[in-house]
């Protein structure tokens, strides 16, 4: 029996695909993915596999694999469920990788699970490594590399960045992903695995442990293939970069919908946590959690410790985030004799010189940047910045001027600006600069708790 290769750069760096089942019809996964292929501009060799057509969009159509001349690095699969097996078969030892996007296995029912149970033990027979069924694959965007079947005007494409992406859910992955794209996020690698028949969530992380590419992991998680696989992989991870991860399926109506999804048995969730917290992985609630994570690190390092400052020109507002910081574990001190005595001889007496530091709504730009970088001088590990854009002596330079403190500090500025169409206006200018913005307390709390949790180690 061949051994199975633990080495998956194949799946990240092919220099040849073929699509089986491909088809010329617009309608069809396997189109989108030859279209994804060719905008994505994946620089290899693409060879569509289909007996029924000479050719396809241009491309010579292969009848069968072994038609092929040569290897091929990764074969992607969108056929119907019944068929999978035999053309895994066929594909005899050209073939190094394969994804699986076809639906219809364990997550429908016992002839499903059979039909999966085939595909596994050929695969550990054969040597083949794959990822999926019922998955979207892989969106890549250092190999250029897409195999996600839904066409890029329906689920945006992010760019280039150093976020990879772990997710057996593959309309988390595609949501999330959106997102990220509509904010101009970027990504290194996605990957969508689905049912798990082989490669997983570990096989992904040993890889990308070593990725230099991946500055950041974040994980959508129903069940884990291996529970001490995946803490020795996480570990090893979370010495070289930072690792989030959303568990969903933690009650009894999740596990039962992560069965019926992709046929996982979730487990008791007190274990998961455990092993989270065993690995050093930052655990998130949710997507909301999930989001503010990778919008989070998009831009920001890690903070050194959890020490927050809060500069507001609301008081209430900053009340709220001074007990949101407080619940994601950030500490909330308050400021230093000398930091009172240099705010208050360079801004007027009615503010308040606590933390946070409330400017008042007669407030001006220059006052938001005096007390910021002024209240950076006292130690604190991170700031958060709420701007509440109703005071008449705020204006759009604002975001100039508190985009270049930012960008002079070697510590996380987080900007917090709830509100409605005039704020939403002045959020897209932020972002437009590289910044995200929060658009609330406990959002911005949230993002400042992972910062910290994720230690910086130098």
């Amino acid at each position: 029996m061949p051994q199975k290769n633990q080495d998956i750069n194949f799946f990240f760096n092919p220099k040849t695909i073929a699509v089986i089942g491909a088809s010329p019809n617009q309608g069809k996964p396997s189109y989108v993915i030859l279209e994804s292929l060719k905008k994505i501009g994946f620089p290899g060799n693409i060879y569509p596999v289909n007996p029924k057509y000479p050719s396809i969009n241009g491309l010579r159509c292969y009848g069968s694999i072994a038609e092929i001349e040569g290897n091929i690095d990764l074969a992607v699969i969108a056929i119907p469920a019944p068929l999978v097996l035999d053309s895994l078969r066929d594909m005899g030892n050209k073939v190094k990788g394969v994804i699986i996007v076809s639906a219809g296995f364990k997550e429908v029912g016992e002839e499903g699970k059979r039909l999966e149970e085939g595909i596994k033990e050929l695969a550990q027979r054969e040597g083949i490594r794959i990822i999926g069924p019922n998955c979207l694959g892989i969106y890549d965007t250092i190999s250029r590399v897409d195999t996600f079947f839904i066409p890029a005007d329906r689920i945006g494409r992010p760019g280039r960045g150093g976020i990879s992406i772990l997710s057996q859910s593959g309309s988390f992955a595609a949501t999330i992903m959106d997102e990220m794209a509509a904010e101009g996020i970027g990504v290194a690698r996605v990957v969508s695995f689905g049912n798990r028949v082989d490669v997983g969530e570990s096989d992904c992380l040993d890889f990308l442990a070593d990725d230099e590419e991946t500055k950041v992991i974040a994980l959508y998680l129903e069940s884990v293939d291996d529970g001490r696989r995946f803490v020795e992989a996480a570990s090893r991870c979370v010495k070289k970069k930072p690792v989030v991860a959303v568990k969903v399926g933690k009650r009894e109506a999740g596990v039962y919908a992560a069965r019926s999804h992709t046929g996982a048995m979730t487990g008791r969730y007190e274990i998961y946590r455990a092993a989270f917290r065993k690995a050093g992985i930052i655990e998130v609630e949710g997507y909301e959690g999930l989001k503010d994570a990778c919008r989070a690190f998009n831009i920001y390092r890690p903070a050194r410790g959890k020490r927050v400052l809060i500069v507001t020109d609301g008081g209430g507002i900053g009340v709220s985030l001074a007990d949101a910081c407080e619940d994601f574990g950030l500490e909330v001190a308050g400021l230093k004799e000398e930091t009172k005595k240099r705010l208050s001889s360079k801004l007027p007496s009615f503010c308040a010189f606590g933390n946070p530091i409330d400017l008042t709504g007669s407030v001006t730009d220059e006052w938001y940047v005096t007390a910021l970088t002024e209240g950076l001088k006292d130690g604190f590990d991170i700031a958060i910045v709420t701007v509440l854009w109703g005071p008449p002596q705020l204006t759009d330079g604002l975001i100039d001027r508190l985009a270049g403190v930012i960008k002079g500090q070697d510590k996380p500025v987080i900007i917090c600006t709830p509100g409605g169409g005039f704020t939403k206006r002045m959020n897209r200018a932020f972002e437009e600069k590289g910044i995200p913005v929060f658009a609330t307390p406990e959002s911005a709390a949230r993002a400042a708790g992972i910062l910290a949790k994720a230690r910086r180690k130098a």
